[in-house]
């Protein structure tokens, strides 16, 4: 039944999501390409230099945080693994009130889900296991020119959050949204879907 109610929010989210900017026709919205802010751009382009891939900077972001890689929303800016894969994740908290938390994830040269793992404490023992980091799967959707799976059970630093996966010139990417007040898990899939319809694709120039 839960599974079933979650496709049903997806396809509704899809259906009440129009693509363009509050107060914007979509065809002026699709009109013009995604351009990552000038204030943003640096620091992604510092991180595509670093993962030597391709990395993708939001035109836009949910209220109030921006995607400024070190900024008033990042301040521990984007972490980087030995196998170049990376996270960049952006968040407000404010106690009482809720969060909005979103991270950006690249896998270099990976097809496959990545593995987390999971700590469990049965019987005063405490038992490891490795599982996906992405699961419950609820189908595909086209979100512009990107054809996403979208997971609605994640771990590590993207528990709790709705996730959107996809491969791209032979790279795994995610971004995900944290379900939390004030946002309903409607709004995260409109948020979701305009954040990746904005991507702008920042390539390593070192």
């Amino acid at each position: 039944m839960r599974k079933v109610l979650l496709i049903a929010l997806i396809a509704l989210a899809a259906a009440g999501c129009s693509g363009g900017d509050e107060g914007q026709p979509a065809a002026e919205a699709k009109a013009s390409a995604p351009a990552c802010p000038a204030a943003w751009k640096p620091g992604w382009q510092r991180l595509a230099n670093r993962v030597v891939i391709p990395v993708h900077c939001p035109s836009w972001m949910p209220s109030p945080i921006d995607a400024q890689i070190g900024g008033q929303w990042s301040s521990d800016g984007a972490s980087v693994s030995r196998d170049r894969s990376y996270l960049a994740g952006f968040l407000w908290h404010e106690a009482g009130s809720g969060d909005v938390h979103v991270n950006f994830r690249g896998y270099p040269g990976r097809k496959a889900v990545p593995r987390c793992v999971e700590t469990r404490s049965t019987g005063g023992k405490t038992r490891r296991r490795s599982v996906p980091c992405f699961s419950d799967p609820q189908g595909t959707r086209k979100v512009g020119d990107r054809k996403v799976t979208v997971y609605t059970v994640s771990r590590d630093a993207d528990q709790w959050h709705v996730t959107y996966l996809w491969r791209e010139d032979g790279n795994l990417y995610t971004v995900s949204e944290h379900v939390a007040p004030p946002l309903t898990f409607r709004r995260v899939l409109q948020n979701l879907d305009r954040i990746v319809g904005g991507l702008e694709v920042v390539r390593p120039t070192a």
